[in-house]
C-alpha cells in the first residue's frame, strides 16, 4: 500500500515510517523543511513537500496514496485553540478528497476529556466537536466520514509515547525537575497517565492501517495507569533528586504549561484494541526507559 503520512519525520511518525517500510508498504511523507525531506529520503520514503497550513498540498498528498496516516499536529501550547482550528481544516480537506473511495484514513488523537473516574475505553466517544474544541474536534470529524465511504480510524495515543530520545512530556518533566531541584507531582500524586513505547505505538498504527474497521477507535496504551507520584519517583531516583508534592494552586507556577497535563487523569484500557488487532506490546516500560537513561 502507498501511504501518505503527515508528521512522517516526527517522534512517532519516523517510527511509523520505519514500520511501514519494513512491512513492505510505500511511504509518501509530508515534509515542511529540507531537513525533514532529507531524513525521509534517506529512509527510502518518497517526499511530498507541504505543511498543515497548505491545504492544497495535503489534498494532493492524500489523493496520490492508497491511504492516509495523519500524525502531524501543531503542538503550540501558547495558542492551542489556533492549532485546533488548523487541525480541523487540514483533516476536513483531506477527507473531502477521500470520500467514497473506501481508502483508510488514520487520525492521531488523544485521550483527554472522554471519561471521568475510570479508564477511557475504545467505546467512549470523544466529547470534542467543532473547530474550536480540543484538537479541533478532529476525531469526531474524521469518524463522521466512516459513513461517507472512508475507512476512518481514530488512533488515540497515550500522553507519554516514550523511548530513547523522547522529546515529549516526560522529557519536559525531567527538565523541570532539574531546574527545581526536585521531581514534583501535583497534590497527592494520585492522578495517572497511560503510556506506550514508541516502537509498540508504531506497530499498532501499522496494524490499524491493515485491519481496523471504519469508524473504530484504537488505543496505543501499553500501560493503562501510572500514578504521577510514581513517575516523579522514578525520575527523581534516576536523577538523584528528591520527590516533592506541589499544591494544586501552585502547580502552574511550578510546572508551567505542563501543569494542565500532569495534574490530569489520562488513563486508558487497550483490551478491545488488543482483541481487534492482535497487538501485544513487547518494548520496555516507561520506568524501564527512565532507568535506562532515556531521560
Amino acid at each position: 500500500m502507498r501511504v501518505f503520512v503527515t508528521g512522517a519525520s516526527g517522534w512517532i511518525g519516523s517510527a511509523v515510517t520505519d514500520e511501514l517500510l519494513a512491512d513492505g508498504h510505500e511511504v509518501l511523507g509530508l515534509a515542511r523543511s529540507d531537513q525533514s525531506a532529507a531524513a525521509l529520503a534517506a529512509k527510502g520514503a518518497a517526499v511530498h513537500r507541504g505543511s498543515l497550513d497548505d491545504l492544497d498540498s495535503l489534498a494532493a498528498g492524500a489523493a496520490a496514496a492508497d491511504g492516509v496516516i495523519h500524525l502531524a499536529f501543531k503542538h503550540d501550547f501558547s495558542d492551542y485553540a489556533a492549532a485546533g482550528r488548523t487541525e480541523h481544516a487540514a483533516v476536513q480537506r483531506m477527507l473531502d478528497g477521500l470520500a467514497d473511495s473506501g481508502r483508510p484514513f488514520l487520525l492521531a488523537s488523544g485521550m483527554a476529556g472522554a471519561a471521568e473516574g475510570r479508564p477511557l475505553t475504545e467505546d467512549d466517544a470523544s466529547p470534542h466537536h467543532g473547530a474550536d474544541s480540543l484538537r479541533g474536534g478532529a476525531e469526531n470529524l474524521a469518524l463522521q466520514y466512516a459513513g461517507r465511504g472512508v475507512r476512518a480510524v481514530a488512533v488515540r495515543f497515550a500522553p507519554t509515547v516514550h523511548g530513547m530520545g523522547d522529546p515529549g512530556f516526560v522529557s519536559t518533566l525531567t527538565t523541570i525537575a532539574k531546574e527545581r531541584g526536585a521531581a514534583g507531582y501535583v497534590g497527592d500524586g494520585a492522578t495517572a497517565w497511560a503510556a506506550v513505547h514508541r516502537s509498540d505505538a508504531a506497530r499498532l498504527v501499522r496494524l490499524a492501517l491493515e485491519k481496523a474497521q471504519a469508524g473504530s477507535r484504537v488505543h496505543a496504551a501499553a500501560e493503562g495507569s501510572l500514578l504521577s507520584r510514581d513517575i516523579a519517583a522514578a525520575l527523581g531516583g534516576h536523577l538523584g533528586l528528591p520527590t516533592a508534592s506541589v499544591a494544586a494552586e501552585d502547580a502552574e507556577a511550578h510546572f508551567g504549561w505542563m501543569a494542565r497535563f500532569f495534574g490530569a487523569e489520562l488513563t486508558a484500557s487497550s483490551v478491545r484494541t488488543t482483541e481487534l488487532l492482535g497487538w501485544t506490546p513487547t518494548s520496555p516500560t516507561l520506568f524501564e526507559d527512565i532507568a535506562a537513561g532515556a531521560y
